[in-house]
């Protein structure tokens, strides 16, 4: 008797990809100059940071102090005194916008496989449009800039002269490539004022930034050491006689 012919092979079903949503492809980006009225935003992103970094019990900023530090009466030019980039992000082009003679606003797109789960979407809309405020980044120029955690610099190789500040991007939105945009936009603001030099700190077991900083060209100086006083170390000192 002739053997049995084997079984057919099992009928593999199709497997269906979930569609990525269109608004998930394509996001449009924009740097701008902050004006006073983005000071709660700003205030609810450096609180975020503090989180973060689990310094919450350090953190007595309110948007009524930093709107008289940020934009006091009479300010100076941007770039002479504390000035806050702002990263914003929209699902549709951003209109033209007008000419600024201290920054041109900086546009940019970038491409996603899936749409972003941004649940805090709405606190952070921006000017009442389909615009949102992702990342800022706080820059203070001045000499012998003590505040490195952003970016300071050496001009004519002379004198210590700089911008010290604090860049943020919010988490949902990191690790998406939007970081290094708010970073690139720093030191092209450094290099056409003529600064020599961008330094800022990162945290050493963020193995992940390190090694995007280092491939971008940065060198890690490891003989540093931040040197910080807080709270009653810092009162204490304060009220030393000599």
């Amino acid at each position: 008797m002739a053997a049995a012919a084997p079984p057919p092979p099992p009928t593999v079903a199709p497997v269906t990809l979930p569609e990525s949503d269109p608004s998930g492809d394509t996001l449009f980006t924009r740097i701008r100059l902050a004006t006073v009225d983005d000071v709660p935003h700003i205030h609810k992103l450096i609180h975020q940071k503090a989180v973060s970094e689990r310094l919450t019990h350090l953190f007595e900023a309110t948007p009524e102090s930093l709107a008289n530090t940020l934009f006091p009466q009479n300010p100076p030019p941007p770039f002479n005194s504390f000035t806050v980039f702002l990263l914003e992000l929209s699902y549709t082009p951003f209109p033209p916008t007008p000419q600024d003679a201290h920054f041109t606003p900086i546009l940019k797109s970038i491409h996603l496989d899936l749409p972003i789960e941004d649940p805090e979407r709405e606190s952070f809309r921006s000017r009442a449009i389909d615009v949102n405020i992702l990342g800022s980044d706080k820059e203070r120029p001045g000499e012998d800039t003590v505040d490195r955690s952003c970016i300071t610099g050496c001009k004519d190789g002379v004198r210590e002269s700089g911008m010290g500040g604090v860049g943020i991007v919010r988490e949902c939105y990191r690790r998406k490539g939007l970081g290094k945009i708010l970073l690139t936009a720093v030191v092209s603001q450094a290099a056409k004022m003529g600064y020599g030099r961008v330094e800022w700190v990162v945290l050493d077991g963020n193995v992940n930034a390190i090694k995007f900083y280092e491939q971008m060209g940065a060198q890690i100086l490891p003989e540093w050491r931040i040197c910080r006083l807080t709270g009653d170390a810092l009162q204490a000192y304060a009220h030393i006689n000599f």
